[in-house]
């Protein structure tokens, strides 16, 4: 292949690799760099060697992200508070059920979910789950057995299933919730925010140290009270915009014209909200602004 090819070829699959390293990473900023990296193995590597590029890429990328997920461990022991994904302004799409897997991959709450898996079993089961890869090519993309590979599937599967809602909230249960929402902001008054809100809701603020915020998760009672009395007094409704955050509706805290604040959600199958994810750490927000597509056909996002 002649150089332009060989960079057309990284072109066409620069998108799905930054979808699926910022499903893996939960941060944009170490995506593009997990897939600056794979840009440079690519263009040291002998190509002529290479007979399937997508799959030497997407190798070489998700092992790179299997390596910067051992330095974020390191680092996530250090971390100031709760820790958050990068939010993104990402439409999943008027219909998300037409590609449940990948719009709900792209969640928040998927994305904590993930955290809670081993790095391979993460790995795994979004290349074959979200990214639908065989179990002979998730086998060679990781080094392991087939056998291990459908083992680490498995074991993913079950644990997402036993945690996660496979259904999304509807737009008029979003609209429902964030109507409340900012009639609480605005009132003081719990009365519409308590109606949809699950016994068991949790709240949770992540600054990194770089901004004020609650260091612990509060759960119940608390999360009205704290949205009411704390919120209502430090969020000025016409400076509060609604965004399409990771594909659910979100809104977003502005001060000066620059987004300080982003709220997103997640929801029970019941349609009322059980987490409420509030990002203030000005590094995780730099690129809320500005809008990324997503491609639903492959899992791609372009920035």
């Amino acid at each position: 292949m002649s150089r332009t090819t060989d960079d057309m070829v990284f072109a066409d699959m620069r998108g799905r690799l930054i979808g699926l390293a910022y499903r893996m990473l939960g941060s944009m900023a170490d995506a593009e760099d997990a897939v600056q990296d794979t840009f440079v193995k690519w263009q040291d590597a002998d190509r002529e060697g290479i007979a399937n590029p997508e799959a030497y890429l997407t190798t070489v990328c998700t092992n790179r992200c299997l390596d910067y997920l051992k330095a974020a461990h390191r680092k996530r022991v250090d971390y100031v508070g709760p820790w958050i994904p990068e939010p993104l302004q990402i439409d999943a799409g008027t219909d998300p059920e037409a590609d449940l897997e990948r719009a709900q991959s792209l969640t928040t709450a998927f994305l904590l979910l993930l955290e809670r898996l081993t790095p391979k079993e993460r790995a795994a089961y979004l290349l074959r789950e979200v990214f639908g890869k065989s179990y002979g090519e998730v086998s060679e993309i990781l080094g392991l057995r087939e056998a291990s590979c459908r083992q680490l599937v498995s074991r993913a599967g079950r644990f997402v299933r036993s945690q996660a809602s496979r259904s999304a909230p509807t737009p008029e249960q979003q609209d429902v919730f964030l109507k409340a929402f900012l009639s609480a902001v605005e009132t003081g008054s719990p009365d519409e925010l308590a109606d949809v809100l699950a016994e068991s809701v949790q709240l949770r603020t992540d600054s990194g140290g770089k901004a004020a915020a609650i260091s612990r998760v509060i759960e119940g009672q608390e999360v009205v009270n704290f949205i009411t009395r704390a919120i209502s007094r430090l969020w000025v409704r016409d400076q509060i915009v609604e965004l399409q955050i990771n594909g659910m509706r979100g809104l977003a805290q502005l001060e000066d014209g620059r987004i300080v604040t982003a709220m997103t959600l997640g929801f029970t199958d019941e349609g009322k909200v059980d987490q409420i994810y509030i990002v203030r750490n000005p590094e995780k927000l730099e690129r809320l602004a500005a809008p990324t597509r997503h491609d639903p056909s492959n899992g791609a996002l372009w920035q």
